[in-house]
């Protein structure tokens, strides 16, 4: 048997594990042999081994084989190397985790859009109840996620001293090895090129994202982190990312006949267990979904100072290489990356681009008077970015961070971009005149507000401005509006009212916006304030 000195020449990252190619040059004389590869890391994929090469060879078999040598069995390192494969498991499961728990928040997200026709129409207690339970949910999944995350650190500290503590005792003695066997059939002298290839889990990719406005110009740089922790370091060599997914099983989708009946189903005790579970996990979004703009940083940069006019060029950034396939994408980095076994997260430019964007102000004074900078964007790239955390600059300002969603090319997406103090605004309740009912009279309520928006700044600014009204569940209340100056540029059922306003610097914008609840006699108005 020969033993073929390889070395990683290649490795292909996919979301949950990696492709490995090891390569190694043989001599051979005509006739069969036996190719010994090793050692090799303990939790590849078996099934997933591949040889490939060049040479007057032909290949007869592939076997992985697991060396053991029985006078080297010292207690310590097989329970290390016992405690290690669990280790690896485990890591495993939390990954499988984190992918089920961020299907559930898109479904819950889903579940919420859906409902929030039918819960508008709907008591007051039931919407509160249902806010509460998705607020629960939603708080159940950060604990899990901080819990899954911490555990995952603990496994992978222990992983390494584990690691460390093998390779003193290996240095003392003789261990189990994981070998790849390849026999190969020479049809005359030759030398032999081969690789190797298999699969690794306990390696994985992700995307984040910087934003940077600057003037009324949206760049956005995408980066790869790339971490593993899968027994054997990776050296500078040829890596790729890629958005396939080789773990998931595929299948065409099918339909399973739905049944109705006049009788109750029993109910399905593991049912209520998986229901129960698709609401009690963990994933990575706050409540404040809705609320980003509330969130976001308070202060807003001066404009940048005008750059001299012999200004040098910006730095230019090497950017990944990319193959696009039928249902997955693979960028190759141009600069090779050496990756330790050891969980560290390896940053790499993928691409850069510069995005279609329009710029204007949102402001909600009935919840707060703030104006957020909002950003519509399109993606007119090829690339569809995945999923990623994006951190926002305004110009060199850090301002803050959001969460991307899958983003296709072509598609818009609504980004916001910080809270901006120069856009000033007020809402001020200027009138309230409120009747009790009297004999054949409903009860009367009436308000009228002012909302004042300023622009500080020393440029125009387009600013949308939402206000509502109050929708009756009653047949018995009855709400009116009665004045609303300027004209709205639209009007929802769902009493949603929105203004458009260009401000020049300077400049101001005042709307005058009122409404009348009346109920009959009798009748309790829940829910009405100021």
């Amino acid at each position: 048997m020969t033993t073929l000195d390889t070395s990683i020449t290649a490795v292909t990252v996919y979301p949950d594990r990696a492709r490995v190619t090891r390569s190694g040059t043989a001599e051979l004389t005509a006739g069969e042999h036996r190719i010994r590869v090793a050692p090799l890391p303990f939790g590849l994929v078996h099934d997933s081994v591949r040889v490939a090469g060049h040479g007057e060879l032909t290949v007869l078999g592939v076997d992985v084989v697991t060396e053991r040598h029985t006078e080297s069995h010292d207690e310590e390192v097989t329970e290390l190397e016992a405690r290690n494969r669990e280790l690896a498991d485990a890591l495993a499961e939390l990954g499988d985790a984190d992918r089920a728990a961020d299907a559930r928040i898109v479904f819950l997200e889903r579940l919420a859009r859906r409902s929030a026709e039918a819960l508008a129409k709907a008591g007051e207690e039931r919407v509160t109840a249902f806010t509460e339970s998705l607020d629960s949910q939603y708080a159940n999944v950060h604990t899990a996620r901080r819990e899954r995350e911490w555990l995952r650190q603990e496994h992978i500290r222990e992983q390494q001293a584990i690691a460390r503590r093998l390779a003193d005792l290996r240095g003392k003695t003789r261990a189990d090895v994981l070998a790849v066997v390849v026999t190969v059939e020479a049809t005359q002298n030759t030398d032999a090129n081969l690789e190797v290839s298999y699969m690794v889990p306990a390696a994985s990719w992700h995307s984040s994202y910087d934003l940077r406005l600057t003037d009324d110009a949206l760049a956005l740089r995408w980066f790869g982190l790339v971490r593993q922790h899968t027994g054997e370091d990776w050296p500078e060599c040829r890596l790729q990312l890629s958005t396939a997914r080789p773990a998931q099983g595929l299948e065409v989708p099918e339909l399973a006949p739905w049944f109705v009946s006049a009788e109750a189903p029993r109910p399905k005790a593991r049912a209520r267990r998986s229901v129960a579970g698709a609401y009690g996990a963990a994933a990575e979004r706050s409540e404040d979904t809705a609320d980003f703009a509330m969130d976001a940083m308070r202060a807003m940069p001066a404009p940048a100072a005008m750059a001299p006019a012999a200004a040098p060029p910006p730095v230019r950034e090497s950017v990944a290489a990319v193959e696009q396939g039928a249902t997955a994408a693979t960028y190759t980095p141009l600069r090779p990356i050496a990756v330790a076994s050891d969980g560290s997260a390896h940053r790499t430019v993928i691409t850069a681009l510069d995005l279609e964007v329009h710029l204007d102000h949102v402001t909600a004074p009935v919840r707060s008077p703030e104006a957020v900078l909002r950003a519509t964007a399109k993606n007119n790239s090829e690339h569809t970015l995945p999923a990623g955390r994006a951190s926002l600059f305004h110009e060199a300002e850090f301002v803050g961070a959001t969460d991307l969603d899958i983003w296709a090319p072509g598609e818009e997406r609504e980004l916001a971009l910080g809270v901006d103090d120069r856009i000033r605004v007020e809402r001020e309740l200027v009138r309230r005149n409120a009747s009790k009912a009297t004999l054949g009279s409903n009860r009367r309520t009436e308000l009228e507000y002012t909302i004042t928006v300023s622009n500080h700044g020393k440029r125009p600014a387009d600013v949308t401005v939402l206000d509502r009204l109050p929708v009756a569940r009653d047949a018995a209340i009855t709400v009116k509006e009665t004045t609303a100056k300027p004209d709205p540029a639209e009007r929802d059922e769902m009493g949603i009212v929105t203004w458009k306003a260009h401000l020049d610097p300077q400049a101001e914008a005042v709307i005058t916006f009122g409404y009348r609840v009346e109920a009959a006699k009798g009748v309790t108005i829940h829910g009405l304030h100021d």
